[in-house]
């Protein structure tokens, strides 16, 4: 198997608490991962790790070949990150914000007409940030991710705040864009719903442990074993939470 992103036991404490617990992560090469779990599972912890912006604790992962933290620099070089909402300068246009990330980023100036052209906004790039809907300004986000075609996007919660008609706006744009320009896809989100429309394999965290890593075929395969309904995603994964946490409440008694 062709493994893009894998993790070892990796593991993030703070003082008495374990935020992410020995978890092994393994996405495929030019897949879409979603990654899910309640809210605290551990899941944006996970995902600041691989970026570099919280030290893990234990445990290690490797990225595209290159392992943390000796390649550290080379890695953020391959990855697009959309980590919660994301920040505007507002008296400037749509365009200039992505040109600062560019020149931070070293990256060529055709690479921002590539952005808002990926995600729809070359029309409004010369509009002022601040006059953008939220939906625009999820876009603008994702526009800032996407410059220089990254081979690896990490996507926490894209859709947050948006409307069915935003939703569906940038879903439609998430699942494009593995076969625009083979690239591979790592995103958490609450909407379960839309996760199942778009992700090839799931990682479902809770209290930090993953419970389950796999395609949705094998999702629903072990779901069908435990007795649970798998009729859909969202029932699947509150069945499983739902049992860790009743075996959690289990052990604590013993």
């Amino acid at each position: 198997m062709d493994y893009i992103i894998t993790t070892d036991q990796l593991t993030k404490k703070y003082k008495d608490f374990t935020s992410v617990n020995n978890v092994s992560l393994h996405i495929r090469k030019g897949s879409i991962y979603g990654f899910l779990g309640p809210n605290g599972a551990g899941k944006s912890t996970t995902m600041k790790m691989l970026l570099g912006l919280t030290a893990s604790t234990k445990g290690s992962f490797t990225i595209d070949g290159k392992h943390f933290p000796g390649d550290r620099l080379a890695i953020l070089k391959e990855i697009g990150s959309f980590i919660e909402s994301p920040s505007y300068y507002a008296n400037l246009t749509g365009r200039e914000n992505l040109d600062i990330i560019r020149r931070i980023l070293g990256l060529p100036e055709e690479t921002v007409e590539d952005a808002l052209g990926l995600v729809g906004l070359t029309e409004f790039g010369s509009r002022l940030a601040k006059k953008y809907s939220l939906g625009m300004k999820q876009r603008l986000g994702l526009a800032g991710a996407l410059l220089g075609r990254p081979p690896i996007l990490i996507l926490d919660e894209p859709t947050n705040g948006l409307d069915p008609s935003g939703i569906h706006e940038i879903r439609n744009l998430v699942k494009s864009l593995p076969s625009l320009y083979h690239c591979t896809i790592l995103i958490s989100s609450h909407m379960l719903s839309e996760i199942e429309l778009m992700a090839d394999d799931i990682g479902i965290l809770n209290h930090g442990n993953l419970l389950f890593e796999g395609s949705m075929a094998e999702l629903r395969q072990s779901a069908l074993q435990a007795g649970f309904a798998a009729d859909n995603l969202e029932d699947m994964f509150l069945s499983m939470i739902d049992k860790d946490n009743a075996d959690r409440k289990q052990r604590a008694k013993l």
